[in-house]
């Protein structure tokens, strides 16, 4: 089979120890007039305000709106860019966890082209260039500091909404470890295993053939040959220390291979795309409102148990990236049976919910949100295992019953 690959990243990305310290530097490229998007919490931290000191000292203007909540509910974007007045910010830097990004992403959007959010809901609806952003995670999961994907709530609509489009890709992202050491156990838990799933969803996500339109038709276009290379990488770090930094902490080397790998799966999936897991998640989680990490995590085992039977092959090499050849073994289907086993041993271990009852989620509610999951194409037609109406209500089922063998069927 012949090599594919697409590949969309910013055009920076600096990862590591203290690398916060570079953003001035990296800022003072990118403009003169920042608009700093995070939320009240980091806001008040001092590790924050010696950032802005660092901005400012180094002659950029800074305004900062620190008002940003979970889920990025729709109307605070527009508060957001009537808040900068005649600030007139020549880029924008989010700084905090996923929704803080999310932020920055859909501000630098209206700021470019203004109109509504809902203008732009989809793939390719953005027209242009937005105003450049850098992205700084504070939190190590959702990879939005290199995706093309900015997610919100929107009060008109029961479920979450995305805008993908390439020019939401941030400028650059910074990623410092110890701007995580502060996130709690249970936040580092949900966030890991949103980036664990990102992972094992990309690299097990449909390949399609290489056809020259493919990446400009569409945002996510499955698994390839570089996304592969993120994926592997972000599963064998997350999976030798995801429990560590859940137990302790304060690990720093646990807290950097958490962060690398919840970066290397935002570019597996920010061009190959998710699956099954995040489509049921989203009516999962209108309905429940617990955290999007938990729901994609509760959901992993069932969807890699019912894509075995057409991905053992390379759901045995995510098993070996976690870790595993036991006893030699190397037939493909045993070795996706451990991998699956592995992956509920390990979420079990940091508090992951076994199943959708678990969640919270009503029984009256599975046919429903089958039919909702089932919808969403973006996602589901990256599935590599297809899905009809029974397969999705069986899917959904097993997962709430906590019935993994029937999760195959």
């Amino acid at each position: 089979m012949s090599l594919f690959a697409v590949l969309r990243l910013p055009r920076e990305i600096l990862f590591g120890i203290g690398q916060r310290h570079a953003l001035a530097s990296v800022a003072g490229r990118t403009g003169q007039r920042a608009l700093v998007c995070t939320d009240a919490r980091f806001a008040a931290t001092p590790v924050f305000a010696e950032m802005i000191a660092t901005l400012e000292a180094a002659g950029i203007a800074v305004l900062v709106y620190d008002q940003t909540l979970p889920d990025v509910p729709r109307d605070t974007v527009a508060g957001c860019v009537e808040a900068t007045g005649g600030f007139a910010p020549d880029m924008v830097i989010g700084i905090g966890g996923g929704s803080c990004l999310d932020m920055a992403k859909c501000a630098s959007l209206l700021l470019a082209h203004g109109g509504g959010l809902g203008d732009y809901y989809g793939e390719f609806k953005v027209p242009g260039p937005v105003l450049p952003v850098i992205a700084v995670p504070t939190t190590a999961g959702t990879g939005s500091e290199v995706t093309p994907v900015a997610v919100v709530s929107d009060p008109d609509r029961t479920l979450k909404v995305g805008i993908s489009s390439p020019y939401l890709i941030a400028a650059a992202a910074i990623c410092d470890p110890e701007l995580t050491l502060s996130c709690p156990a249970g936040l580092t838990a949900t966030a890991g295993a949103d980036a664990l799933t990102h992972a094992i969803e990309a690299f097990t996500a449909m390949r399609r053939p290489g056809d020259p339109q493919l990446a400009q038709q569409h945002v996510f276009v499955g698994k390839s040959d570089l996304s592969d290379q993120f994926a592997l990488h972000a599963i064998r770090l997350l999976s030798r220390s995801l429990e560590k930094a859940f137990v302790d902490g304060s690990d720093i080397d646990a807290r950097t291979d958490v962060m690398m790998g919840a970066l290397a799966a935002g570019c597996a999936f920010g061009t190959a795309g998710t699956a099954a897991a995040h489509a049921v998640q989203y009516p999962v989680g209108a309905v429940t409102h617990t955290a999007h990490g938990l729901g994609v995590a509760t959901m992993l085992p069932y969807v890699m148990t019912y894509n075995r039977r057409v991905a053992a092959g390379e759901i045995a090499v995510v098993g070996r990236a976690l870790g595993l050849d036991p006893a030699g073994v190397k037939d493909e289907e045993m070795l996706a049976d451990a991998a699956i086993g592995e992956v509920r041993r390990l979420f079990a271990a940091i508090g992951i919910s076994p199943t959708l009852a678990r969640l919270g989620l009503p029984e009256d509610r599975l046919d429903w949100t089958a039919e909702q999951a089932l919808g969403i194409g973006r996602l589901i037609k990256n599935n590599p295992r297809s899905f009809d109406s029974a397969a999705m209500r069986s899917l959904v089922r097993a997962a709430y019953d906590g019935d993994l063998a029937a999760s195959a069927l």
